[in-house]
């Protein structure tokens, strides 16, 4: 998958489902974009970009600390 828009929900979706890591992330575990990153490529059966999918994450994870 490489639709920017069609990562982008997979990625709200999982940060929506996981506040607890998303906390824990907050709080400076940032080891965890690693999971958030598992549980897309998880949500998209393995088949997301992971370029555009850690380029992504990495956006909505930095801008929502």
């Amino acid at each position: 998958i490489a639709d920017p828009a069609a990562i982008e929900a997979m990625v709200d979706q999982v940060l929506t489902d996981n506040p607890k890591q998303l906390e824990q992330y907050r709080a400076g575990k940032t080891k965890l974009q690693g999971y958030f990153a598992g549980q897309v490529m998880k949500a998209s059966k393995g088949k997301a970009s992971p370029v555009l999918l850690n380029k992504i994450l990495g956006e909505k994870l930095k801008g929502s600390c």
